[in-house]
């Protein structure tokens, strides 16, 4: 067998991923394990901080040591970051051994190249000889290319900041990936979302918030800004206007002149200026994604297009490719951010460097780990907690549900990617008109405008939502659709105020458990849907039992399905009663 060991850790997202004979045995970010969002921050000095129990993880899921690896790859290449970064920017104003420094990027660059010594650290052993520096944007790129169904794919990567890159444009054909262009910093749309997320008060990792916000202002009253920010070229590429950014700076000043406002506060109040400013960012970015993908189709003649990178999460802006370009098919990874970099390092190693045919499509995100019965019990015994087994749990849970219980519900492996998808979730009733706003104040304390999302029975998605295909992202909440004009008024807890949704499609085959549960929801209810939302509080996703019992124990949740156990906050027996199967 030849093992295949994928790692990211350059900036943030940390994470590991191991491939058996090409296919996926495991994959897991580090922020999982020591609870700390995005694992670490991203730093000049701390890429060498390595995704340990990730590693750890998947070493244990194949039952290997270090010793069975044949190849180890690092989604970063440290030489070219180095020739191209340094002084780039005017290095007034930037802090002292920050990133665009000569110093801190020398820094950078040594942290970069002792990776190995510290994995062999690990290891206790020599790991040199089996490891490679990978470049950035095509571990991006072979992580949605080579686990796609396609035999020939457009890919496109847009994200923050591979080596010096932002954007990267290319083809996929069996077994190869070849760059056709690329568009360098400062134009940078990853960039443009954090810094464009603090100025209205978010932080920079919240770009899912900012689109969320977008939906409630009008583009047309800040466009003629932002285009002075995001300029869209003839030839499809684009230019961020970095003399108003001013990136690696916190500098918000010509921002704050350009829009006439100053930054915002975090918890300060909500003005209609501030949605209209992420209307229109998320307006210009839509048709920046657009122009680069009529670019690409020009340029490949694909019916397919692969989309990786941070921007990539944005669903929104994916769900307008299709029906704006000649591309027939889509296909977007669950852990598009920097995560899903180690899987495409492994890959690249495997498909590419070895030049192994392609295996099989990866058709679902449940690749993290999962957790026994006996060890399940003993965790929620351990903490004292009343406990019951049910014999038909999936029954009795969507009759909880049914009837306004909002349930933790943890279940076999934990998905890869930010989004919860149905084994480490919160549900709740997604026809309440008041469970969106009981969870983000109560339960998940967030702002209010932010929307949840429906997981919806595959087979029955069409009839709720505006689909004319079932796209791969859809299986990840990775493409927004409106919810049909008949169906709105069912469904109040998680259409948008744009009447779109971020829809999970639920199919029978890779995830049974949660396709029952839905199924028995349909049953009692005639709607074959459930809110589903993370299941953490201001914290990574849970991980491992004792996770989710400590998440629980501190929230306003009340139940928790725990593999086949079940912990209420109230007598069993009396809601029981109540209960008709």
């Amino acid at each position: 067998m030849t093992y295949i060991l994928g790692i990211n850790s350059t900036y943030h997202e940390s994470s590991a991923c191991l491939l058996q004979d090409g296919n996926i045995e495991a994959f897991a970010e580090e922020e999982r394990f020591n609870r700390i969002k995005h694992a670490k921050p991203a730093r000049t000095d701390n890429p060498d901080e390595l995704p340990t129990n990730a590693i750890q993880f998947c070493l244990a899921q194949a039952n290997i040591g270090f010793s069975d690896l044949d190849f180890i790859g690092f989604s970063f290449d440290p030489e070219t970051r180095l020739k191209k970064n340094v002084d780039c920017d005017k290095p007034e104003g930037l802090p002292e051994n920050s990133w665009g420094t000569k110093a801190g990027e020398t820094i950078f660059y040594e942290k970069n190249i002792n990776v190995p010594n510290k994995l062999s650290e690990i290891a206790n052993m020599d790991i040199s000889n089996k490891f490679y520096f990978l470049p950035h944007h095509l571990c991006h790129a072979a992580s949605t290319f080579f686990v796609s169904p396609f035999e020939n794919s457009a890919i496109l990567v847009v994200d923050g900041i591979a080596e010096f890159a932002s954007t990267w444009l290319g083809n996929g054909l069996h077994n190869n990936i070849t760059q056709l262009f690329e568009i360098d910093y400062p134009n940078s749309l990853g960039f443009l979302w954090e810094k464009m997320s603090e100025y209205l008060g978010f932080s920079e990792y919240d770009a899912c918030k900012v689109m969320g916000l977008a939906s409630y202002g009008e583009a047309y009253k800040t466009m003629e800004e932002m285009s002075q920010i995001i300029i869209l070229k003839n030839d499809g590429a684009f230019e961020i206007n970095n003399e108003i950014m001013r990136f690696r700076k916190d500098d918000f000043s010509q921002l704050e002149r350009l829009f006439r406002i100053k930054k915002r506060k975090p918890d300060a109040r909500l003005y209609a200026i501030h949605e209209d400013i992420a209307a229109s960012l998320q307006e210009l970015t839509e048709k920046a994604l657009i122009n680069l993908s009529k670019k690409l189709h020009e340029k490949t003649k694909s019916k397919n297009i692969c989309l990786a990178g941070g921007v990539a999460l944005n669903c929104v802006a994916n769900g307008k490719i299709l029906p704006n370009t000649k591309f027939e098919n889509i296909y977007i990874q669950p852990a598009a951010n920097d995560a899903g970099t180690s899987i495409g390092a492994a890959y690249y190693l495997w498909n590419q460097k070895l030049k192994k045919s392609r295996i099989k499509p990866v058709n679902h995100a449940y690749l993290g780990p999962e957790y026994p019965y006996d060890e399940i019990k003993k965790v929620i015994e351990s903490n004292e907690l009343t406990y019951s087994q049910i014999k038909y749990p999936e029954v009795y849970v969507a009759n909880m549900i049914s009837q306004g219980v909002i349930v933790a519900w943890f279940s076999g492996r934990m998905e890869a990617g930010p989004r919860a998808l149905g084994c480490r979730s919160i549900l709740a009733d997604p026809r309440s008109p008041i469970i969106r706003d009981v969870l983000n104040n109560k339960v998940k304390f967030r702002e209010i405008f932010r929307p949840f999302c429906p997981s919806v029975l595959k087979e029955d998605a069409q009839e709720w939502f505006e689909i004319d295909q079932f796209d791969d992202p859809a299986h990840y909440m990775l493409v927004a659709y409106k919810v049909k004009k008949d169906k709105v008024e069912f469904i109040p807890a998680v259409t948008h105020v744009d009447t779109t949704a971020r829809i999970q499609l639920v199919s029978k085959e890779t995830n049974p458990r949660y396709h029952k549960l839905i199924s028995e929801f349909k049953k009692q209810t005639d709607v074959p849907i459930l809110l589903n939302t993370s299941f953490n509080i201001q914290e990574p996703i849970v991980c491992t039992p004792q996770d989710a019992v400590n998440t629980f124990k501190r929230s306003q949740i009340d139940c928790l399905v725990i593999g086949d156990l079940i912990v209420e906050r109230w007598d069993r027996e009396d809601f029981w009663q109540n209960t008709v199967l």
